[in-house]
């Protein structure tokens, strides 16, 4: 006897949502994640309106989602993370409308557990390396290329692990055609595991660590890591594009020659720039509402950001857990940056993601309200 599950009444909301031209076609496309359904969004720009092309029952739990672009090409590929202790690829075929699965690695064993890789993942954004990784400890590289048929190749896994290491968040950094590097939030609780009084768990400080794939010698290094003065909720990161003195960040920033690179780091009441080398900590408030109804003596957050870049512009937005959304911009001096400026933008419901469409929308998957 076979039995079959499948509930009547699907979920509704979004745990992850991306953007990026999935069909091939000049048209941007929202793909999502609602647990288990991962569906294909088309926007009509003239109307508006946002309607279903492609929904797929997965059957495990979808824990998070990327865009994945080669270099030069002109498709996003969609990188799963999941419960089921593998890396899948999916590409979205337009003329059968289905996702086909290019690649299928298993690492692990199969369920939501804290050291099997799957609930982070970061792509290197000139398309030459993924990074997934788990809660605890494990941190799995692979490196991605095309065949002599122009198809999308994947390497053995790198690995990067560490022991007695919590991860908070994990991003790609864009340093140009350099070693592929990656961004972590960590934080070493072995000190305060052995500790019985709980003293060392107070004092234990998160760790900002940066890890390098070295492409020549095919293995993954701890390139840096430094301590950070509070602790920090998500990262965003990348170089920053010169346009006047307006140096406005996004999610994965333009880099080669362009200008200083660096992380911004989220950080409960600041977003902190974070460079490498000369360039000074610059500090910015979280702006906070004048008549706020909470607790004014409590922290506040962001909990999540968007990036819209064109050749002539581009932009980043931020979202507080009161749903305030913020436009960020950075002020430079030559190379340095000298100033972070946070302008009001609007206050929509809290999201769990955020996409600005070329189109001019910004999409929002909220979490208690509509999208």
């Amino acid at each position: 006897m076979h039995l079959y599950n499948l509930t009547l009444q699907r979920s509704t909301g979004i745990v992850a949502a991306i953007h990026g031209n999935f069909s091939g076609s000049k048209l941007q496309e929202i793909v999502i994640s609602r647990g288990k359904i991962i569906e294909l969004l088309r926007h009509d720009p003239n109307t508006g309106k946002i309607y279903p092309v492609l929904s797929v029952e997965v059957f495990g739990v979808v824990r998070s989602l990327m865009p994945f672009r080669l270099t030069g090409g002109t498709k996003d590929y969609i990188v799963v993370g999941s419960d089921s202790g593998r890396i899948v690829i999916l590409e979205y075929i337009p003329s059968k409308n289905q996702f086909e699965k290019v690649h299928q690695e298993t690492f692990g064993k199969s369920g939501c557990r804290r050291i099997v890789p799957g609930q982070y993942l970061a792509v290197d954004p000139k398309g030459r390396a993924v990074m997934i990784g788990a809660v605890e400890k494990q941190k799995l590289v692979y490196i991605l290329n095309r065949d002599a048929q122009a198809r999308l190749t994947i390497s053995s896994p790198l690995e990067a692990h560490k022991s007695n290491t919590l991860v908070y968040h994990m991003i790609g950094i864009d340093v140009g055609f350099e070693n592929p590097t990656f961004a972590c939030l960590e934080i070493d609780y072995e000190e305060a595991d052995s500790d019985p009084n709980g003293e060392a768990a107070q004092k234990t400080q998160q760790m900002l660590t940066y890890y390098e794939l070295d492409l020549g010698l095919n293995h993954v290094v701890r390139k840096y890591s430094e301590q950070l003065e509070e602790h920090a909720n998500f990262l965003i990161s990348g170089k920053y594009q010169c346009l006047g003195n307006l140096l406005p960040p996004d999610h994965l920033l333009p880099g080669g020659n362009d200008g200083p690179s660096g992380v911004l780091i989220c950080s409960e009441n600041y977003i902190t720039y974070k460079n490498l080398g000369d360039q000074p900590d610059i500090r910015c408030p979280i702006p906070r509402r004048r008549t706020d109804l909470d607790d004014p003596e409590r922290g506040m957050i962001f909990v999540c950001s968007a990036t819209h870049k064109t050749k002539s512009m581009f932009f980043f937005l931020v979202q507080t857990e009161q749903g305030d959304i913020f436009k960020v911009t950075l002020e430079t001096d030559e190379d340095i940056v000298t100033e972070i400026r946070l302008k009001y933008f609007d206050t929509v419901p809290v999201a769990s993601s955020m996409c600005v469409l070329k189109s001019g929308f910004l999409f929002i998957a909220a979490e208690f309200g509509n999208q």
